[in-house]
């Protein structure tokens, strides 16, 4: 990379919250062949050259475990040069500088690392020579119109402000971090338009988008100079329909502009927000709601999977699903877009993956951020609990640091490639050598920190637990959560360590002794919705059968309700249809009450809530600390839509081979599943008809068809069957 011959260069003598921008003026003598910038930023930022935006690339250069990896962004821009040419960088805070984060160096903000920029421009001119511009001293700096930025704060910017260059200062930093973009750009994908606009009952002028978003607001307008235009961002309105912002914390997340004279437009450069309704703050006369629109973020992905049905609430919850997975898929896979958090939690990472992968290919959204969590391995080979790693928070423990052997795993089914698996063989091992080290049983995972099945919600009445911490960890018996997840991955090294030629004995024993004590641990002590079904996915249980049986019954007792919290939930469904309790999926599916994936619905969500009760059913919150109405950590149903309901499975990973095998209820007319994979197109629906059901099937492989328990084996086409 051209981009290492460069330096390091920085504002002299800025503040941490100083936006700079850097400029370089430079003449081209010759005619131009070719020209490449490479840039990379502490901080993210937006390039221009001669006033246009270079690349699409929207908070480049991404979010990274900077302390080892910083992408480095290549931009043909050939086309943008002139005789006499001004590059423009301007670098905000972005994910770099934040409050928590291990490579600002400082846990105080204004001893934080400042805005940094490095830079290259390779020109090749039509005579064959070559030029290189690369940051240095002859660079000038200036503070730029943006005056505040920050990913939670959102973005204070003066149009009248005169920028004022001095010499750039030339820093000392390492450049053994950079490295080629690996993952997909996060891009503007679509525009929303207002759907209505409307005064609260506290008289506030609310702007209202009609779905819950990622991305930030853009606006055109006339105006005086000095006029402001300040909007806040909400993503749900209080019982009384008021804007409400408590579930934001501590994010301000707003936009301020102050105007210039006459005609201008403006979107924000350096931040992306989490919103369904936009508050005018303060506007300029005669401003409407007209002028301004809504503009959606997330990383480049191909779209694979659809649902649709003939029920509109379950078709509402598909969408909420899909807009989650957008919501949330920006540049690294976050728990949440709007509050003061925006990580890359690997407990929701891991529990979405399947149903993720299905509805976009993630492979190489997957790649990068894979490659940050093996970076982010501690040397002693416990995996944090959020990717890229923060200081702030505790071993994730089962569940959440098993990403490492999950997610993989996935991938690999999802798409058939193996380097998904031989890229991070390695790290799982890590993983799996580091809980003997802090387990208190042997051959099980016990006494450590956990997260447990958070957000259950199976506490016995009238019990209070110690703190609220524990709280959110559900009743379930944490030692029994961790060991059911080290089974799993240790599981899941076997089968990847088979494929990869690997001698596999060694955790082939540890297995056997797993299941063996964790059998004399937990076997007769399986109380909780959670702890039968996690015995039954890992293949833990003695008696699967009698087990799942008695799980299905325990959902009946209790009013036919999950209990479940996010380690539960996203397995149970398949294990109550996989011994056969189709009846009781459904019904869970269907669930219009709290709790049930309808509920939100029926309160008018657009996206998948963190709490089933996010909005209570008088239309209060569940809690202004931890409420966030964009989480996908419950949308995982989708996957059990796409192999059960509709039926689609793989039978060799990558979908080489399928298994169509639908399970119909008479509660829903028809519903069709279409899932492109690396094969091809698969589409499997079904539908009741005057005498019986019809079934659509299309498969682009040699496929067995099931249906009403007689398997057909067949060849690419398409195929429809009746009974």
């Amino acid at each position: 990379m051209l981009i290492k011959h460069a330096s390091w260069i920085r504002m002299r003598n800025a503040a941490s919250t100083v936006v700079p921008v850097f400029r370089k003026t430079f003449s081209l003598p010759k005619p131009v062949k070719s020209a490449t910038l490479e840039v990379t930023c502490a901080g993210v930022y937006e390039a221009t050259l001669n006033g246009r935006r270079v690349g699409e690339f929207i908070l480049a250069p991404g979010w990274t475990e900077y302390s080892k990896r910083l992408q480095v962004q290549s931009y043909d821009v050939t086309g943008q040069l002139l005789e006499d040419n001004v590059l423009d960088v301007c670098v905000g805070n972005g994910w770099f500088r934040r409050t928590n984060a291990p490579w600002t160096g400082t846990s105080n903000p204004d001893e934080f690392l400042p805005a940094m920029l490095i830079a290259a421009l390779c020109v090749i001119y039509s005579d064959g020579s070559e030029e290189v511009i690369v940051t240095d001293e002859t660079w000038q700096a200036s503070e730029s119109t943006i005056t505040l930025s920050g990913i939670f704060i959102g973005e204070d910017v003066d149009a009248t402000k005169e920028l004022v260059f001095e010499a750039a200062e030339v820093t000392d930093y390492t450049k053994d971090i950079l490295i080629q973009q690996e993952g997909p750009q996060v891009r503007e994908q679509e525009v929303i338009w207002p759907c209505k606009s409307f005064r609260t009952p506290k008289n506030e002028w609310v702007i209202d988008f009609g779905q819950n978003l990622t991305g930030y607001m853009s606006f055109e307008m006339d105006a005086r100079a000095g006029e402001r235009l300040s909007l806040s961002t909400a993503e749900v309105l209080d019982k009384e329909g008021n804007f409400y912002t408590a579930n934001y914390r501590s994010a301000r997340s707003q936009l301020h502009y102050v105007c210039r004279e006459g005609h201008q437009s403006y979107k924000p450069k350096l931040t992306f927000f989490g919103f369904r309704y936009l508050r005018i703050d303060e506007s300029p006369e005669g401003f409407s709601a007209d002028q301004i629109h809504a503009i959606v973020l997330h990383s480049e992905m191909t779209r694979t999977g659809w649902l649709s049905s003939s029920d509109p609430m379950l078709n509402q919850l598909f969408s909420n699903i899909l807009w989650s997975q957008k919501g949330n898929y920006l540049d690294i896979p976050t728990d949440c877009p709007q509050r003061d958090e925006r990580y890359g939690w690997t407990g929701d990472g891991q529990i979405f993956c399947r149903a993720g992968s299905y509805q976009y290919d993630v492979r190489q959204f997957f790649k990068k951020w894979l490659a940050d969590l093996r970076a982010a391995q501690r040397s002693d080979g416990w995996v944090p609990d959020v990717i890229p790693s923060l200081t702030a928070y505790k071993p994730g423990g089962a569940g959440w640091s098993d990403a490492v052997t999950i997610i993989p795993w996935q991938l690999y089914e999802t798409y058939g490639d193996v380097s998904f698996l031989s890229d991070t063989y390695d790290a799982m091992k890590k993983w799996l050598a580091y809980i003997p080290t802090v387990s208190t049983t042997p051959d099980l995972f016990t006494g450590c920190w956990t997260y447990g099945d958070w957000l259950a919600l199976d506490w016995p009445e009238g019990y209070v637990p110690a703190n609220v911490e524990v709280s959110k960890r559900g009743y379930s018996n944490d030692d029994l959560v961790c060991s059911a997840f080290y089974a799993n991955s240790v599981n899941i090294v076997i089968k990847a360590g088979r494929i990869l030629g690997q001698d596999v004995k060694e955790y082939e024993a540890l297995y056997d002794r797993i299941r063996e004590a964790y059998w004399k641990a937990f076997g007769d002590k399986l109380n909780t919705q959670t702890e039968k079904v996690l015995t039954l996915h890992f293949g833990l249980a003695k008696d699967p059968k009698l087990l799942a049986d008695a799980l299905a019954g325990q959902v009946r007792d209790c009013g036919m309700k999950l209990q479940t919290g996010l380690v539960g939930t996203p397995y149970l469904l398949h294990e109550l249809s996989r011994f056969g309790h189709y009846d009781v999926a459904w019904s869970l599916l269907f669930r219009r009450e709290y709790p049930g994936w309808l509920y939100s619905v029926s309160k008018g969500a657009t996206t998948v809530w963190e709490h089933w009760d996010g909005i209570k059913p008088d239309g209060t919150f569940w809690d202004d600390d931890m409420n966030s109405y964009n989480h996908y950590a419950y949308a995982s149903v989708a996957d059990w839509v796409f192999g059960v309901a509709s039926g689609i499975k793989p039978v060799t990973p990558g979908f080489a081979k399928v298994r169509i095998e639908p399970h119909p209820d008479e509660r829903l007319n028809s519903l069709c599943a279409t899932l492109d994979t690396v094969h091809g197109r698969i589409c499997s629906g079904w539908r009741y008809v005057e005498d019986g059901i019809r079934y659509e099937i299309e498969v682009p492989v040699d496929a067995e068809i099931v249906i009403d328990g007689v398997c057909k084996t067949v060849g690419k086409g398409k195929y429809v069957f009746r009974r």
